[in-house]
């Protein structure tokens, strides 16, 4: 147990139950301030009472501002925070996460080049992220694989494969200007102009991953046992992680479809998790579904009012969240301290 983190070992053994229902409730609280708090107030009685009036201005509020936006913002953070802890896991790396090792990076560029020359065909952005996200999976598990590299050097491999999406995203960006008009929010991170039509593709795709994840995911613990002890029972280990590499990517790529490049969610959520669930994915998944719902929630209505009135996008807050906690990783795993 020595490659444990001792928040993990001590943790393990608590009761589940009152954390899932505090995270529930969390993820309730979250929901209801981002639908009643932005730039303009919502009278949230008023447009229940008048929703068989789609003229009332606090009716259009509700409907076609806060609650996509809301939904969004759920949607975006389960899906980031399982896809991070299932590539941690299948990894064998704390430090890998959807945007350090490039897969939000694949997916960003394939979402635009399908917006560039497929742009009357909106619904297929899920698929094209999920296409880019998968591709930077493989290439990051195959360098893994093939090379038997450190998990130092994973993560320094998979920022050289994240410079080389934004490479390719700059590139589309100079040559077709008018068509990715408005990337920058996309590239940033962020939910404004998020409408229903937009979501249900993605949030389908969201809601398949999350449960293959909860099927499939448990199988880490197995894997955690060493690749011999899981042989032993039947478990086919190069099958379980590219399956689970396939559902990491629905999620990153789905989420990255309607968010952009939402940065450090896939980081920080599970690392928060593994304190109070210990590190069974049988327990961690559901969690990290919770908490990053409700946890990119909070952020964007902080994004939304922190600068009023001016609106920042809710992938700079994460990343200045994100980018200290990403150091002290860097830190503790220097001293031996984390779980990797």
């Amino acid at each position: 147990m020595k490659n444990l983190p001792k928040s993990s070992t001590r943790t393990s053994s608590r009761p589940k139950a009152p954390a899932y229902l505090g995270l529930l409730l969390f993820v309730l609280a979250a929901a209801a301030v981002s639908v009643c708090v932005g730039s303009t107030a919502l009278d949230f009685k008023e447009a229940l009472s008048s929703l068989s009036d789609p003229q009332n201005p606090q009716v259009r509020i509700l409907l076609y501002v806060r609650l996509p936006r809301t939904l969004a913002a759920l949607l975006s953070g389960a899906a980031l925070g399982v896809a991070g802890a299932l590539i941690q896991g299948v990894l064998n790396n704390a430090l890998a996460g959807p945007n350090i090792i490039g897969v939000n990076g694949g997916a960003g560029l394939f979402t635009l080049l399908a917006a560039a020359f497929l742009p009357g065909l909106p619904p297929l952005l899920p698929a094209a992220a999920f296409l880019g996200a998968l591709c930077a999976s493989l290439l990051i598990y195959g360098i893994a694989a093939k090379t038997g590299a450190s998990r130092m050097t994973i993560v320094l491999a998979g920022i050289a494969v994240s410079n080389l999406f934004s490479a390719g995203i700059d590139t589309l960006q100079t040559v077709f200007p008018d068509v990715v008009v408005g990337s920058n929010t996309f590239l940033v991170g962020g939910l404004s102009g998020v409408t229903l039509g937009n979501l249900a593709p993605a949030g389908a795709l969201i809601a398949v991953g999350i449960v293959l994840a909860c099927i499939f995911g448990p199988a880490l613990d197995l894997r955690a046992l060493g690749e011999d002890s899981a042989k032993s029972l039947c478990l086919h280990v190069p099958a379980m992680r590219f399956v689970l590499l396939l559902t990491a990517s629905l999620l990153a790529g789905a989420a990255v479809s309607f968010a952009g490049l939402l940065g450090f969610v896939g980081l920080l959520v599970p690392h928060g998790m593994r304190r109070f669930f210990g590190i069974g994915a049988k327990a961690l998944l559901p969690a990290c579904a919770l908490s990053g719902a409700g946890f990119v929630a909070v952020c964007d209505t902080l994004a939304r009012v922190i600068a009023a009135p001016y609106e920042l996008p809710v992938g700079i807050l994460l990343a200045f969240l994100g980018a200290p906690f990403f150091l002290v990783l860097l830190l503790q795993k220097k001293r031996g301290r984390i779980y990797d």
